[in-house]
């Protein structure tokens, strides 16, 4: 992408430094400095950029921070499952907006009955993350510069400023 002039622009500090051959006139070896952030010039976005993104298990216990949406306690991840609030037996849809983490004993008291006829109120509420926050939830190493440029672009409101 450098030798193409195909990168837009970089932020942060470089991460790597790649040497080359030396130049028999100039006797200057070529450098080529990557770093961590990089838009391609052109670039077409892929699937991953889509509207909204996928929901999985671990994104979703990650976005909750691991606690429940009942009983308030945080647990491990094979402590916790996905509660639908209006069940899928009931019509309720697998989708961000309708699942929240709950802890098994909690999952199970509520069974197949809306949060109204199990009087179990939710702590918290559901939401979409962003596709940048999305990013983040996958749980991936991020370098703290990439992190920065995540988090810039993340709504304030969200679980991961907490």
């Amino acid at each position: 992408m450098v030798a193409c002039d195909a990168i837009a622009w970089t932020i942060g500090e470089p991460v790597l430094c790649l040497r080359g051959g030396i130049n028999r006139v100039t006797g200057r070896q070529s450098r080529i400095e990557v770093h961590a952030i990089v838009a391609a010039r052109g670039a077409i976005p892929s699937r991953a950029w889509r509207h909204e993104p996928a929901l999985s298990n671990p994104k979703l216990f990650a976005r909750d921070r691991f606690i429940c949406a009942y009983c308030g306690h945080r647990f491990h991840e094979q402590d916790l499952t996905r509660e639908h609030i209006q069940p899928t037996s009931r019509g309720g849809r697998d989708h961000w907006m309708n699942c929240i983490t709950a802890c098994r004993g909690c999952n199970h008291r509520k069974g197949n009955r809306t949060t109204d006829e199990a009087r179990m109120h939710l702590l918290y509420l559901p939401y979409v993350p962003s596709l940048h926050e999305d990013m983040i939830l996958r749980g991936r190493r991020i370098l703290a510069d990439q992190m920065e440029f995540l988090l810039a672009s993340v709504p304030m409101s969200s679980r991961l400023h907490a």
